[in-house]
């Protein structure tokens, strides 16, 4: 039997926020901002804030995204550098949270393991477990509000590797990095192609005796500035929320134009990024098979290499790229398909992630669990048929907090309408003609892993995500709260004053 805490049992709050990672904090400040007088909480499994920024320690690592986007729209990124290594983005994290005055609400070490809505009762009682102790407690509230991002926070995703236990030097996974671990002088194979990878080989091969990025199938990477004279200039000369808007501006105009210029002229893309690796490679680099994609630019996400750090790796003998899938690991290294061997003293298994929708919660919705597969998103924020119920997932093409962003800044207007309509309650509907596919349109492995695990979406609005920052502006910070995609509820009470009885709102 759990022991129970001595936390009130049952404390009764507006607003639970699951996660103080990027989205967690973003939203309660947000919150804090624009709603003061709510009262919330932030439950955080681990024992510090700050989510992958804090879990996270391996070499080099950084946002793939520019800060300029990637930071919060409401508190600007003050630092020179365009792409940030991932203590300046946590300590942005932290001292935006302290601004507003946020820290104080988050509870560390409180795995929300189950939320049970009660339709009569309008409201989501939590099971929240004690990750430092043997304890459970339990709390309510009026809206449940995940930010719970979208990976296992336990364990990466590593593959059947045949021979592995054979190799006779140390292993890691970036998601459990040794902060101990050495690697000046060694040899150092990372198994991988993905943003982890790219990051970590310029790192390592700073003081490696040698890095090989060994990858199954090549993937497009772009080097970029990793500092923005448009940024300098206008840092000093216009002042500092100005100068954030035109930055920000300018960074959301590449982000989409790319994305779309990718989907619609993918050669020409193709030859943009080949034209920007030539400047730095040496004019004999091989390419095809190492740098030619058999996937469109954007099909995946696209990894950037700061200041064209993975490159210069490259050009400089200190890294290289082996393209070939392994026959077995061996007691000094790896055997490949083709024959050839690679020596190594440190495997890095830069191999992915695993999904975890929503957290692991389980969700229930008056007795009936929640099966995250046969719901439909809608605006991307809630899901059909789980009422009061907000969550974050950022975009697979652009920045994770543009979305998040929109997303808080629409709960922020969905609470007061709610308010002053005297509804009680919000529940999605999935539309009559029913999914059109899963929430996240990627073809990485990590999406294609878990497809099975995800919520649907529909084949039009407000049930489509479209993966595009201008359509959702409009749609979450402009749009109708009432449509055809939402029902509102208010509770009224029986002649007899005995159970609630809710009254639905159609949409108008």
């Amino acid at each position: 039997m759990p022991v129970h805490s001595s936390e009130a049992p049952a404390q009764h709050l507006d607003v639970v926020i699951i996660g103080a990672g990027l989205s967690g904090i973003g939203a309660a400040c947000q919150l804090k901002r624009r709603l003061p007088d709510r009262s919330y909480v932030v439950l955080e499994s681990r024992p510090r804030l700050g989510g992958t920024w804090d879990l996270f320690r391996y070499p080099g690592i950084r946002s793939d995204s520019d800060m300029f986007t990637y930071s919060y729209a409401f508190e600007p990124w003050t630092h020179r550098g365009a792409i940030a290594e991932g203590d300046a983005i946590l300590n942005y994290i932290k001292d935006t949270a302290a601004k507003y005055h946020v820290t104080d609400h988050i509870r560390y070490d409180r795995r929300v393991v189950s939320a049970d809505w009660s339709t009569p009762d309008a409201r989501w009682t939590l099971t929240v477990s004690h990750t430092d102790t043997a304890e459970t407690s339990a709390i309510t509230c009026d809206f449940l509000y995940g930010c719970t991002g979208f990976y296992d926070y336990d364990q990466g995703y590593t593959p059947d590797l045949s021979g592995l236990d054979q190799f006779d030097g140390t292993v890691v996974h970036p998601q459990q990095w040794p902060q101990d671990l050495d690697y000046a002088g060694k040899r150092v194979v990372v198994v991988g192609s993905g943003a982890t990878a790219v990051t970590i080989v310029p790192a390592m091969a700073q003081a490696a005796a040698h890095v090989t990025m060994l990858q199954r199938s090549p993937t497009h990477i772009l080097p970029l500035p990793a500092t923005d004279p448009v940024a300098d200039w206008a840092r000093e000369h216009l002042p500092d929320r100005l100068a954030y808007a035109v930055v920000r501006s300018k960074y959301l105009f590449w982000a989409h134009t790319s994305f779309q210029l990718s989907r619609r002229k993918p050669d020409w893309v193709r030859k943009f990024i080949r034209d920007e690796q030539r400047k730095i490679l040496p004019f004999d680099f091989a390419y095809d098979p190492h740098l030619t994609p058999t996937y469109n630019p954007w099909d995946q996400r696209l990894c950037l290499a700061a200041g064209g750090d993975f490159f210069h790796a490259l050009a400089d003998g200190s890294a290289d790229i082996v393209t070939d899938t392994i026959e077995t690991f061996t007691a000094d290294g790896v055997r490949l398909s083709s024959g050839a061997e690679v020596s190594a003293d440190i495997i890095v298994l830069a191999t992915g992630l695993n999904l975890l929708p929503m957290g692991g919660i389980d969700l229930v919705v008056d007795g009936r669990p929640v099966v995250l597969p046969d719901e439909v998103a809608y605006k991307g924020a809630m899901l059909s048929g789980v009422p009061n119920f907000v969550y974050t997932v950022g975009y697979t093409n652009a920045s994770w907090t543009l979305k998040a962003d929109l997303i808080a800044n629409y709960f922020c207007r969905l609470l007061p309408y709610m308010d002053r309509h005297g509804y009680t309650v919000v529940r999605p509907v999935a539309p009559a003609e029913g999914s059109a596919g899963a929430i996240l349109d990627l073809n990485s492995g990590y999406i294609t892993r878990s497809i099975d695990k995800l919520p649907k979406q529909g084949a039009r609005r407000p049930w489509k995500l479209h993966q595009n920052y201008p359509l959702d502006l409009v749609m979450l910070r402009y749009g109708r709260l009432n449509d055809q995609g939402v029902r509102f509820e208010r509770q009224r009470r029986t002649q007899s004053g005995s159970r609630p009885s809710m009254v639905s709102s159609a949409s108008s």
